[in-house]
């Protein structure tokens, strides 16, 4: 059994949905965790409120209070990648996550995440990452290991002030569509949730998502792409490189979803946070984070 060190949080809804305690709610809002498994938790006073204060089965429901909870997980995969950490400093970390490795605890995923690992390697336990990548996504993660400092680190991303730029290789026919060397495109269009929920798709509307991309190699059945996204949308890269024509090499979702299987650890995504560019908040001085990692198909 795993258990995590530090508790998962989340805010109750504004707006009640018919239930009148906390255990009820917690027992709608993850049917995959089994009533019993809450009880439980609550008994061994694994939840409790901001304050600290446990949680009892007859606690009731408390719109917008934020509920702390311990993730377990009964027999939790060991990812077999090296996390790398690249720099640090009083404010920051830049690491380096591997393909299939979490960066936050999640799922099936608590100790097996890069935050967590992070943690245990520098004894650091206010390690918070600032954003993102994609389980199967391998790259360059930021985060903040100062409290006090965060709110500036966070406001980098808010403001889009972090430039980010990825690899990615993609099958290509050989044929008429063949992407051509030093050609660009921006992608602009609207990404919104699909069905099941994990999936993102491209709908109709206002545009919230926009990335420049540019092709830097191809061969006969194959092309090395250089992605920077603008904004920060769930699986943008992902679903911009389908629009193009061009899907990503071994997405399991993009363009078809794949039936659920075990990771295949020889043919992770084909993609790669290849560097971090921002002007650091507190001292001004431009810093730029560029990771030496190829993607395992980045043979042409």
């Amino acid at each position: 059994m795993s258990i995590a060190k530090h508790p998962s949080k989340f805010s109750l809804p504004e707006k009640n949905p018919g239930v009148n305690s906390v255990l009820e709610y917690l027992i709608i809002q993850f049917p995959n965790i089994k009533p019993e498994i809450w009880q439980q938790r609550i008994a061994d006073g694994k939840i409790h409120w901001h304050d600290g204060s446990l949680i009892t089965e007859s606690s009731p429901f408390k719109a917008q209070q934020r509920v702390y909870y311990y993730r377990e997980v009964e027999n939790e995969v060991i990812i077999p990648f090296e996390e790398e950490i690249i720099y640090q400093d009083d404010n920051i970390l830049v690491a380096y996550k591997p393909h299939f490795l979490p960066v936050t605890p999640g799922g099936m995923y608590i100790n097996e995440c890069l935050q967590n690992r992070l943690r245990r390697k520098t004894d650091l336990e206010n390690i918070q990452a600032l954003h993102r990548l994609d389980r199967v996504t391998a790259g360059l993660v930021l985060f903040s290991i100062n409290p006090t400092t965060r709110n500036l680190y966070h406001n980098l991303f808010a403001e889009r002030k972090i430039e980010k730029t990825y690899h990615a290789i993609v099958h290509i026919k050989g044929d008429s569509t063949t992407p051509i060397v030093g050609e660009e495109w921006i992608v602009k269009n609207r990404i919104v949730k699909s069905n099941p929920k994990f999936l993102m798709e491209i709908s109709k509307g206002k545009e919230n998502s926009h990335s420049i991309i540019r092709c830097s190699k191809n061969s006969k059945d194959k092309a090395l792409f250089e992605l920077k996204p603008i904004t920060g949308k769930t699986h943008q890269l992902r679903l911009h490189m389908q629009t193009l024509g061009w899907p990503i090499l071994h997405d399991k979702y993009y363009p078809d979803l794949q039936k659920e299987s075990k990771d295949d650890y020889n043919s992770p995504l084909q993609l790669l946070a290849k560097e971090l560019r921002f002007t650091d908040p507190l001292t001004n001085n431009r810093k730029t984070f560029i990771i030496d990692k190829v993607l395992l198909e980045d043979d042409f």
